[in-house]
């Protein structure tokens, strides 16, 4: 199987230049990306297939084709906020290969035509902080950042920003706008950040795994990358899998591997001889699927073909000793105390929701509630200001399809079998 992004990544002093130089062909994308034009590079990304690993999945070089023509200064803010419950991979490649972000990071810069850079980190991430700091360091003395780099012509600053623990800055235009010292609170879109973001200016948003590939691509060809995966998934993918499992860690598969094989060959199985029965394939803000889908590929179309997202590329397992209830009232706590409060759908509706869960959790809740929950979250979805509405709906509503029994057991009179939506 190809490794990408985990290849090598256990090496001893990988996080200095001259290791990640010697093993991983470091910086050497460089070379060949600077005999190219810029616009070439982002159709060599184009025809690659990649597509941004942050959760919306959207194709990376057809968002950089987006950036408003000719407008400068323009900016470069890579998604180092890694906040989503159940997802932990992002924080592995800053620890462990800061080197192959910088270069990510300087070839879409390249491409793109920017001359600054921010990588905005999670508030919590302070330990990581301190090995990207001493990596850009190395990159700076190395030449492979400043002025006139490798004597191309191409300038580019990057610099590391630390959030303050904000789940919401995730969004990326909440980021931008703590970027810019303000309030981390979302922005009424359009105009998207590739036409008015940073500072006002055409701006690029992408994931830390996102931009980790682009050396990869640009080494190898577009041809190496889409020949992995799926026909309209292409590539590997990292997939935090934590949960009811044996070997809960981070893997890199291929899209388009069963989700079955994701637990039973890569994290070991279903931990003290239990069986499977639920699992959230993108991290807690996409739809949880009962052991009866199991088999269906991980990849973006086969996911929503489901009725769930690979989102963040975070697989949560659940065992059959669980009651899912239990678990979604942990998630909508967390969406409760994330919320930044802006709108009123998400800021009420979040605390309602956790308030009627919360009762039926404690044997204390009443049958109609349940068509109470559909309800408030029919009024969340598609109808915030940004994502988290929606993120803190999939959960509930989908748990109410799938297992309803575990309700039904919680609130006793329920009658078995009865539809949603009905009383």
């Amino acid at each position: 199987m190809t490794l990408i992004l985990f290849k090598d990544i256990d090496t001893p002093g990988l996080t200095s230049i001259d290791v990640y130089e010697k093993t991983l062909e470091g910086y050497q994308a460089l070379k060949k990306a600077f005999a190219m034009k810029p616009d070439e590079v982002i159709e060599m990304v184009k025809a690659s297939g990649l597509r941004g690993r942050g959760g919306a999945g959207f194709p990376t070089g057809l968002k950089w084709s987006f950036l408003a023509k000719d407008v400068f200064p323009r900016y470069l803010a890579c998604n180092a906020d890694e906040s989503e419950p159940g997802t932990c991979k992002d924080r592995e490649l800053l620890m462990k290969n800061p080197h192959l972000l910088i270069e990510g990071m300087i070839l879409c810069s390249y491409a793109c035509r920017i001359e600054t850079g921010y990588n905005y980190m999670r508030g919590e991430f302070w330990e990581y902080e301190s090995v990207m700091e001493k990596a850009l360091e190395e990159a700076y003395e190395k030449g492979y950042l400043g002025k006139n780099i490798m004597g191309s012509g191409f300038n580019l600053e990057i610099h590391n920003h630390m959030g303050a623990g904000a789940y919401i800055c995730g969004e990326e235009s909440a980021m931008l706008s703590s970027l810019e010292g303000e309030r981390g609170e979302p922005r009424m879109k359009p105009p998207f950040p590739a036409v008015k973001g940073l500072y006002g200016q055409p701006t690029i948003v992408n994931n830390v795994e996102t931009l980790c590939v682009l050396p990869f691509i640009v080494r190898n060809g577009a041809a190496a990358y889409a020949a992995i995966g799926t026909e309209k998934s292409k590539g590997t993918k990292l997939v935090s899998v934590s949960g009811h499992v044996k070997k809960p860690g981070n893997y890199e598969v291929p899209l388009g591997t069963p989700i079955i094989d994701l637990i039973e060959k890569y994290a070991g199985g279903i931990r003290d001889g239990n069986k499977l029965k639920a699992f959230i394939p993108g991290g807690s803000s996409v739809p949880i699927l009962p052991a009866s889908k199991a088999d269906v590929p991980y990849d973006y179309e086969s996911l929503q073909a489901a009725g769930s997202m690979l989102g963040s590329g975070a697989l949560i397992v659940m065992d059959d000793t669980t009651n899912v209830v239990s678990e979604i009232l942990r998630i909508t706590s967390f969406y409760m105390h994330e919320s930044c409060g802006k709108c009123t759908p998400c800021r009420e509706g979040t605390r309602w929701m956790y308030q009627i869960l919360s009762e039926i959790q404690n044997k204390v809740g009443k049958p109609e509630q349940l068509d109470l929950l559909i309800d408030i979250c029919d009024n969340m979805e598609f109808k915030c200001f940004c994502p988290l509405g929606d993120a803190a709906v999939a959960p509930v509503v989908s748990s109410i399809e799938h297992f309803r029994e575990d309700y039904e057991e919680l609130l006793g009179s329920l009658k078995t079998g009865q539809p949603v939506g009905t009383t």
